[in-house]
């Protein structure tokens, strides 16, 4: 992203695939590529360096918009974001004015996925069911783990105290012991697998 500085002040964003007029002279879109960066400063046209320090993860903040700034003494154009503000965790308001908080969406999540798991054997749980023909017992043993693992997935995210610490449920770690192979895991865990 390059921006083009006018008597002090950006007054543009080139996207740097195309020429560009500035006053009476016509760059062509080489000068991004070709021209070094002091070339390009010397007719004021800055590459914006992006700092996202304050950047948070959209999904469990809402970030700022960006601010720009041009630094005539370091040469420098970048653009900033402000304080993000955390996305609200817990359900507020009530029937059609409800707005459902992080924790719920997110144990929606984990009732979804642990419904998906379960769906391709649920016509064993119907045949039993209908027929009497039983079902293995491994298949029972890993649909009631499914279950249970939904449930604890579900408790760890209920008592999450804020945004960070439900965001922290799905960060995955090294759990491995020094010099042992990586082993990464998160907090929520995993859904057992079917072997």
């Amino acid at each position: 992203m390059f921006a083009v500085i006018t008597d002090g002040s950006i007054t543009s964003f080139p996207k740097g695939n195309k020429g560009i007029k500035i006053g009476d002279n016509q760059y062509p879109a080489a000068i991004y590529t070709v021209w070094t960066e002091a070339e390009r400063n010397a007719i004021g046209i800055y590459t914006v360096t992006i700092d996202d320090t304050n950047k948070k993860d959209e999904g469990y903040y809402i970030n700022t918009d960006q601010s720009y700034a041009y630094d005539a003494d370091a040469g420098t154009v970048t653009v900033t974001y402000g304080t993000a503000t955390a996305k609200a965790i817990a359900d507020s308001g009530s029937g059609e004015n409800l707005l459902e908080g992080l924790k719920t969406k997110h144990k929606r999540i984990i009732d979804n996925q642990c419904a998906g798991l379960l769906q391709n054997s649920d016509w064993r749980v119907i045949r039993e069911q209908e027929t009497g023909d039983a079902m293995d017992s491994d298949w029972k043993t890993w649909r009631t783990n499914v279950r249970k693992k939904c449930n604890a997935m579900q408790t760890l995210i209920t008592n999450a105290a804020n945004v960070n610490a439900l965001a922290t449920l799905y960060v995955y770690v090294n759990t491995a012991d020094d010099g042992d192979p990586i082993v990464l895991a998160r907090p929520l865990g995993e859904f057992p697998e079917k072997e």
